[in-house]
């Protein structure tokens, strides 16, 4: 007796990132997405043998020139790309409005058109006129370069066919439309047919792609997950409008390393690349001020100084004390606070207002700035100013303790090269750098003898007068 057939069953899928699922869910399993799980009719199909689009080959056999990196001549955004654009891969590169990307873009595409590739520079958001004074300003012009303003998906290709770029770059996807796909430009539908269509002709030319896209208010990248899923790298453009720093970040990257980072300038001639960038992050005081404190984050592979400021008042009001935070994170400063209130002698933070902040726009999430949080903390209360030449590194525990972090060597050879003479770090950090006093410490209360120690010995070498 024959077994009768098993049913089809209908399968839902995220419109988002594409995940499938074996019932309808109001919220996607994998990217969190509300309401955007669907129903997909199953069918069970049967696929033959075809012809294949090139033979297999021995890993071994396989050439790797076609995946070489191209230098953009940006040496900063080389940097976060791991050498440069490489011919078919696909750049998305996300940030808020006027942080920068149009005059990143305009400054690349002019650096490859002079270096003899035809680029194409295609804007749905402003006209040719606009990018040409753009151009102008930047001296990004050149023979070489192209621009389209077009928001039609068939012209762009069009565009492309005639043009025969080494590069494009779209800006942005968002505003791109497909005539054939339902949907208003920006809609998920639409970016995804867009993109899928770019991609396909950047594969099958060999083009370097970059797309410009938006984020949402919460800073993540508009339109679906499954964008950043199709391109080969996603970079994220910070910064603050108030501040002339800009950061580049990559977050996903198949030609080099998924944590690196390129920083820099806003001038009114456009964007300028900062090979050493550690200074903008330092203030200028010439003598040591209470609540301030150095310390060295690793931003990717590349060390920074940053300087901490702490500034605690008395409460302004009845009630909870106000907690304001500037460029770390809100979390793990509001841990520390507590910390150095139980473990670091100063129970007057529970009645105190505390501002604390970095300088020069730079965010730090590196747990490496625990410790120079606490000494700032520290410092602010009671009034006495860190000795000058020094820099705090190591995470901060709820105990109390002093862990080790990655990359002490290094952080510890940058802050030497820039003139600091002592450190502060965890136990077993390793050798120090020629010339620079290492103390290493267990926990905050050793800590803050080292800093007493220092400071002591300090005072008995300013000759009296």
């Amino acid at each position: 007796m024959s077994r009768p057939a098993a049913r089809e069953r209908a399968s839902h899928r995220c419109s988002e990132c594409g995940t499938t699922v074996g019932k309808w869910v109001g919220r996607c399993p994998e990217c969190q997405a509300w309401g955007s799980i669907t129903e997909v009719g199953a069918t069970r199909m049967r696929v033959a043998a075809g012809p294949v689009s090139s033979p297999a080959q021995r890993i071994s056999q396989v050439d790797v020139e076609e995946a070489r990196s191209r230098p953009t001549g940006v040496p900063e955004l080389d940097r976060v790309l791991g050498g440069g654009l490489v011919p078919g891969s696909v750049v998305l590169l996300a940030g808020e409005p006027g942080v920068g990307k149009s005059t990143l873009l305009l400054e690349t595409a002019a650096k490859a058109a002079r270096a003899g590739a035809p680029t194409l520079y295609v804007t749905g958001e402003e006209s040719a006129a606009q990018v040409r004074l753009r151009a102008g300003r930047t001296d990004a012009l050149n023979e070489h370069l192209w621009v389209a303003a077009e928001t039609d998906l068939s012209a762009v290709l069009a565009h492309i066919d005639t043009v025969r770029p080494g590069l494009i770059i779209v800006d942005s996807v968002q505003t791109i439309g497909a005539a054939e796909v339902d949907g208003s430009a920006g809609g998920v539908t639409q970016i995804r047919a867009v993109a899928a269509a770019l991609i396909a002709v950047a594969k099958e030319r060999g083009i370097a792609t970059v797309l410009v896209g938006h984020v949402t208010k919460d800073g993540s990248i508009a339109g679906p997950r499954l964008l950043e899923h199709l391109v080969d790298v996603v970079l994220h453009f910070e910064g603050d409008r108030h501040s002339t720093l800009r950061m580049v970040r990559a977050v996903k990257n198949r030609f080099g390393a998924a944590d690196e980072i390129g920083c820099f300038q806003m001038t009114e001639t456009g964007i300028e690349g900062l090979a050493d960038p550690s200074g903008l992050f330092l203030s200028r005081a010439d003598n040591p001020v209470a609540g301030t404190c150095v310390t060295v984050t690793v931003e990717g592979r590349r060390p920074l100084l940053a300087e901490v400021q702490a500034l605690v008042s008395a409460a302004s009001r009845e009630g909870s004390p106000k907690r304001a935070v500037s460029g770390l994170d809100p979390g793990r400063v509001s841990m520390v606070l507590a910390v150095t209130e139980k473990r670091a002698g100063t129970t007057e933070l529970a009645r105190s207002d505390v501002h604390t902040a970095t300088v020069g726009g730079m965010r730090v999430t590196d747990p490496g700035a625990d410790l120079a949080l606490v000494l700032a903390v520290r410092s602010a209360c009671r009034e006495q100013p860190i000795p000058g030449g020094l820099v705090a590194i190591g995470e901060v525990g709820l105990s109390g303790e002093v862990r080790p972090v990655p990359g002490v060597q290094r952080r510890l050879a940058e802050a030497a090269r820039l003139g600091f003479t002592a450190a502060i770090v965890p136990v077993g950090s390793g050798q120090p750098p020629a010339g620079m006093e290492v103390l290493e410490v267990v926990d905050v209360d050793t800590a803050l003898r080292a800093v007493n120690a220092l400071a002591g010995r300090a005072r008995r070498t300013v000759p009296r007068p």
